[in-house]
């Protein structure tokens, strides 16, 4: 799998019990106080996909095998963490290692449970959190951009790059905007702005906690943290983890009744993990036969060997062929045998892009 969201915000938002649903599990302990998290938890969580259903019913399969998105927990933030305030810089470097971040926002009105700054304002909150992240990238790009391009001036290729690509997202840190507005200008720059593994530069989902009545439509809270989102060109996603955590004890098939009493046709956890996925740029291709039927995770773009390395190494080493059938067509003629007959069966090599959907079998050689 290799992707992982890391869960952050201010501490009380619901990150722990967003956790806790999310893996249904209560490995995350939630509590009424500041810094409940230390640790930052780590779960699984399979990624919901209504087509392996439909794919293991056409084939038979004895087993259905999602693909799978990390989620991290990681202790709340508060004003002044890129200066050490609070527990510090010991979770910047948390949210450092993950590859997309989770904002959780708090919008529900509730006098039991207290607020680190008292008082009830999602884009202030994530106003609070994104300034400290930008502090932490600028404090570290200010140190490590006049060595590269020093470096790059003695003759370092690499440096010089690395100098071009994070001056320009130190400029933008400067003017308050974060390092994931930058467009590298070609691969090298690319690899060298993923490199610098920058807090600001990775993709970004707000999830905003409403009270049990307000998760159907969201309320006035949420909509402005929407409207944030937009203009950031980021996404958001309204859920009760309230209602998320109720449903995760509950026996599986209780939960469409439950949810359609209080006007859902799924869970916000579908949704925040669908997100995940689509925010990191991901896609979805599968392995079906007898045994099983397994979704695969590849980033959009990746081409058949690649794909194959998903599954073994191996089978990108000796890539030879993929034989390939899309969703559609598998579906539309019950499986391989019918795809074959009507010639939508194809057989593709090492430069095939592979499409969200489509059916692979790998022929390789060692």
């Amino acid at each position: 799998m290799g992707f992982r969201c890391g869960i952050v915000g201010l501490p009380n938002v619901g990150k722990s019990t967003l956790f806790n649903a999310l893996t249904e599990t209560a490995s995350a302990a939630a509590a009424n106080y500041p810094f409940c998290t230390i640790e930052p938890n780590v779960g699984n969580v399979p990624v919901p996909d209504p087509r392996l259903g439909v794919l293991s019913g056409i084939a038979k399969s004895a087993k259905i095998i999602e693909t799978q998105l990390g989620f991290v927990d990681i202790a709340g933030l508060v004003r002044g963490a890129s200066k050490g305030e609070g527990l510090g810089n010991q979770f910047l470097g948390n949210i450092r290692e993950v590859d997309a971040i989770v904002h959780v926002l708090r919008c529900f009105e509730d006098d039991d449970v207290t607020h680190v700054e008292g008082r009830i304002d999602p884009v202030s909150d994530a106003d609070t959190v994104d300034t400290e992240l930008m502090l932490s990238d600028l404090e570290s790009l200010e140190k490590r951009v006049p060595a590269l391009a020093k470096k790059g001036m003695q003759g370092d290729k690499e440096a010089k790059v690395a100098a071009a690509v994070l001056g320009r997202a130190l400029d933008l840190l400067r003017e308050g905007k974060p390092a994931r507005l930058v467009v590298p200008g070609d691969e090298e720059e690319a690899k060298a702005l993923h490199a610098a593994q920058l807090l600001t530069g990775k993709p970004v989902l707000y999830v905003c906690n409403v009270a049990e009545g307000d998760a159907a439509e969201g309320n006035a809270l949420s909509a402005a943290v929407a409207k944030k989102a937009a203009a950031e060109g980021a996404r958001s996603v309204v859920i009760s983890a309230a209602i998320e955590s109720e449903i995760a004890m509950m026996d599986p098939a209780d939960r469409p009744d439950f949810l359609s009493e209080l006007g859902l046709t799924e869970t916000g956890l579908a949704r925040v993990v669908r997100a995940g996925y689509d925010l990191l740029g991901l896609l979805t291709f599968f392995t079906v036969g007898p045994k099983e039927t397994r979704a695969w995770t590849v980033p959009a773009g990746s081409r058949a060997p690649q794909a194959a390395g998903a599954i073994h190494s191996d089978f990108e080493k000796g890539f030879i062929r993929a034989e390939t059938i899309a969703y559609d067509d598998y579906v539309a003629f019950k499986g391989e045998a019918g795809a074959r007959d009507a010639g939508k069966f194809r057989s593709e090599g090492k430069d095939y892009v592979v499409v969200d959907g489509d059916v692979l079998n790998f022929r390789f050689n060692v």
